[in-house]
């Protein structure tokens, strides 16, 4: 009778262990979407305020960001190896390994961003040319942050909301494309920064689309379906089918 019982304690805390694992992947992906949260922000106040140390700050601290990535990449092989898991457990370790993966690429955006922000300080630009610039970089943090939610409370519909929403920040972005191209034919001189602005903008439109990505990790861990390859209107469809 004591082996039987002694067993059953040893298989309990076993699942429990697992359950604390993969409670712990999920807690730590949020974490490290926090840290990339606070970079891109602070790249964009740099950028928007020519402030140079700043700037420099986020491009010193973008190992802290690549370390928790390697840090969560390791604890995630370590599931794999050892508890070998299947179905939905299975979908979520790779939602979280593409999920990081993808975090980990806003930073270096970020980062970009922040070398651009050292670059346009020199230049002095007129606010103007900031404006919306300014409104795409709401727009692209809203993106992440509402990717981070979803994937939080693992909500499809949230989700979708960020896939959706990824189409209009491509069309902010196209609109600041043309203004900067614009501004560059009328006066040579506004050359330097209108590239800093147009190389910073695709920046902020790849942090859409990183974040839509994250979206959609979080459908394939709910739903277990692979939807980067299908329009918006055919998710949609599917979505309301389920």
């Amino acid at each position: 009778m004591a082996s039987f019982n002694d067993g059953d304690l040893l298989n309990q805390h076993t699942s429990r262990q697992y359950d604390h694992e993969l409670l712990d992947i999920r807690s730590r992906v949020l974490s490290l979407g926090g840290l990339v949260e606070e970079q891109v922000t602070a790249a964009v106040t740099a950028l928007l305020d020519g402030d140079t140390e700043l700037a420099q700050r986020v491009i010193t601290d973008d190992y802290k960001v690549n370390s928790l990535e390697v840090s969560i990449d390791d604890e995630c092989t370590q599931i794999l190896a050892l508890r070998q898991p299947t179905a939905r457990d299975l979908r979520l370790v790779v939602a979280v390994i593409k999920t990081i993966t993808d975090l980990e690429r806003i930073g270096d955006e970020a980062k970009r961003i922040a070398r651009h922000a050292i670059d346009m300080a020199l230049h002095f630009p007129k606010r103007n040319q900031l404006t919306e610039l300014e409104q795409l970089s709401k727009a692209a943090r809203s993106l992440l942050r509402s990717a981070l939610d979803a994937f939080a409370r693992m909500d499809v519909d949230a989700a979708f909301s960020v896939v959706q929403g990824d189409r209009q920040l491509d069309r902010e972005y196209e609109s600041i494309m043309r203004q900067q191209i614009t501004y560059m034919m009328e006066d040579a001189r506004s050359i330097p920064v209108s590239l800093d602005i147009m190389w910073s903008a695709r920046s902020l439109e790849r942090i859409g689309d990183r974040s839509c990505n994250i979206s959609e990790y979080v459908i394939y861990y709910a739903k277990g379906k692979n939807i980067r390859h299908i329009s918006l209107e055919q998710l949609e469809q599917d979505l309301r089918g389920d």
